[in-house]
């Protein structure tokens, strides 16, 4: 059985992990709009994934004899300045979610929920993969530049890129 205080903090990652989702959409929708194909399908697929560490935090919650809660959809922004601007959101938004899994991990231990604890080993693998692979992604704009073949390249580069894990 989980913990009233254990179940309210995975309660506030599912919504976390929901708006993400949103946040991702929002980007995936600005950059299909501005003729960024490759930026939207890889944002797209991005958000699909925030959709699904959402779910399984949801069945985690409900196995464990606690009560999932559904967050309300939050408007994420609609408008970005550049593609620069959305890879770098992104990272600060990952960076903010990896705060908040590591807190999350710190409480399971205080609480003795090694159980939760180590479900949420996963969380913090996939927080790392997501850092690297934003700031992989920035560190390749930085390189491009103002080029605008560059940029193509990139776009059409994340078009044909293969989430890990599926390759």
């Amino acid at each position: 059985m989980i913990s009233k205080k254990i179940e309210k903090l995975l309660n506030q990652q599912i919504a976390m992990e929901s708006d993400s989702s949103q946040f991702y959409l929002a980007m995936a929708s600005w950059a299909e709009r501005s003729g960024y194909n490759g930026v939207s399908a890889f944002l797209y697929r991005h958000s699909d994934e925030e959709r699904q560490h959402m779910l399984k935090l949801i069945k985690f919650v409900n196995e464990r004899g606690g009560v999932s809660q559904l967050p309300a959809l939050k408007s994420p922004p609609v408008n970005f300045k550049n593609v620069n601007e959305v890879f770098e959101q992104l990272l600060k938004h990952e960076v903010k979610v990896s705060n908040e899994i590591n807190k999350l991990v710190d409480n399971c231990l205080a609480e003795k929920d090694y159980t939760t604890h180590n479900f949420l080993q996963w969380y913090v693998s996939e927080q790392i993969e997501e850092e690297r692979l934003a700031r992989n992604l920035l560190d390749k704009l930085n390189l491009i530049g103002g080029d605008k073949g560059g940029m193509y390249l990139f776009d059409r580069d994340l078009e044909t890129m293969i989430p890990e894990g599926e390759n």
